[in-house]
């Protein structure tokens, strides 16, 4: 069974820098012939919305409001993802998800394309 567990969340002033993590289990990433692992958030009366995803072969995707300040990335033989973000934002504030679809390595932006989720990581950006 799939499970993913995030972990790095916290507090940080405007302008700091977090690192968030996902160690994932029950598969691995040779398992599988395509995938996406995506971060998404969401924030207080807001949708989920996707942030970062990264497909088979390492190719990348970012929501514009995090282009240039948050780096995916992972590490195939510890089975973990990984967001880096620096230059943090008030707006950044929300709660952060690790989330999985496999057999697809196109699209993965939208909740309903998503198989497995994270219980979640709280940043928290104060001004």
């Amino acid at each position: 069974q799939v499970q993913l567990v995030e972990s790095g969340g916290g507090s940080v002033q405007a302008g700091g820098s977090l690192r968030l993590s996902c160690a994932a289990s029950g598969y691995t990433y040779s398992t599988y012939s395509s995938y996406c692992m995506v971060w998404f958030r969401q924030a207080p009366r807001k949708e989920r919305e996707r942030v970062a995803t990264i497909y088979t072969g390492g190719k990348v995707a970012y929501a514009d409001s995090v282009k240039g300040r948050f780096t995916i990335s992972q590490d195939n033989a510890k089975n973990t993802l990984y967001l880096q973000m620096n230059s943090l934002k008030p707006e950044d504030t929300a709660l952060y998800y690790c989330a999985a679809r496999f057999g697809r390595d196109y699209g993965c932006s939208r909740v309903s394309d998503i198989g497995y989720w994270g219980q979640g990581t709280q940043v928290t950006v104060s001004s």
